[in-house]
């Protein structure tokens, strides 16, 4: 059995109490490890481009205040 299906079986087993700290859990370690691949590819340069056309666009005059 994959560990995948392994981890689901566990899960579809717990107590309301524990799948809502599970959810709280994974919710968190889930955001951190977003973050973490944000940060490497902001300091790898993958999001210059991105950067780089919001600001001309910007300058353009083809972007609105939030």
């Amino acid at each position: 059995m994959s560990k995948v299906k392994e981890l689901a079986s566990q899960i579809q087993e717990l107590s309301p109490e524990e799948l809502t700290a599970f959810r709280n859990w994974f919710a968190e370690f889930d955001a951190d490890n977003w973050d973490q691949e944000f940060e490497a590819d902001v300091s790898a340069g993958k999001l210059d481009v991105l950067a780089e056309r919001a600001l001309h666009d910007h300058l353009a005059g083809r972007s609105t205040k939030l």
